[in-house]
């Protein structure tokens, strides 16, 4: 074999890059059919063999992603959490009186509750995770019902919101927006930026000065 030919080939072994991509995608697989499984079928009905059979592989070949179920829907929960800090906190750097502000929340809110993993962070029950991860989600979904009281409060003082008890009324917005990833199904009648808006209108028309 020449030279030249050895120079064009193949190299033996796959780049450690590549196959750390190869990996972080088949683990990316694995959550996202958990987490439809888990929403279409419960957490409890869905056993790691369920998914693992959905993903064409072995129950042994899971497990070189995640070392349980339990682990998998903290990872969930995490992905969930991301997405609606993402949103908030580049809506907390924006310009706008307390109402504007406010729906710019519920619409990023009712985004997220249009996609899996916000669906997950709504439905599914944060107390089969352990003690560290349910405390840290439990924080988390605070700090949004903050954010949206923080928010009225503002709106209140700058005169755009009319006067109110601002901690019911985040409660009230938040029990709403949740209620989404009830009834939401991808393809129906609105889009998830319709729907967003339509929430972002109909739950400040009693709000609004």
């Amino acid at each position: 074999m020449t030279a030249a030919r050895l120079i064009v080939e193949d190299p033996p072994w796959t780049p450690f890059e590549d196959r750390r991509r190869l990996r972080d995608e088949k683990r990316e697989a694995v959550l996202r059919m958990a987490v439809r499984l888990f929403l279409e079928e419960g957490y409890h009905r869905t056993p790691l063999a369920r998914i693992a059979e959905r993903l064409n592989i072995t129950k042994p070949a899971l497990y070189n992603y995640f070392r349980s179920k339990d682990e998998i829907l903290s990872e969930l929960f995490r992905l969930g959490d991301e997405q609606y800090e993402e949103r908030f906190g580049r809506i907390a750097g924006e310009a706008g009186n307390g109402l504007e502000k406010l729906k710019a929340l519920i619409r990023a809110y009712a985004w997220s509750m249009t996609t899996d993993f916000g669906m997950c962070f709504a439905r599914l029950d944060d107390r089969e995770l352990g003690d560290e991860a349910r405390t840290a989600v439990r924080r988390s979904k605070r700090r949004y019902d903050l954010a949206f009281r923080r928010e009225i409060e503002r709106g209140i003082e700058d005169g755009s919101i009319r006067s109110c008890d601002a901690r019911l009324a985040a409660f009230a917005v938040a029990g709403a927006l949740n209620g989404i990833a009830d009834w939401y199904k991808p393809g129906g009648r609105l889009s998830a930026e319709a729907i967003a808006e339509e929430f972002a209108v109909r739950l400040t028309e009693g709000l609004a000065a």
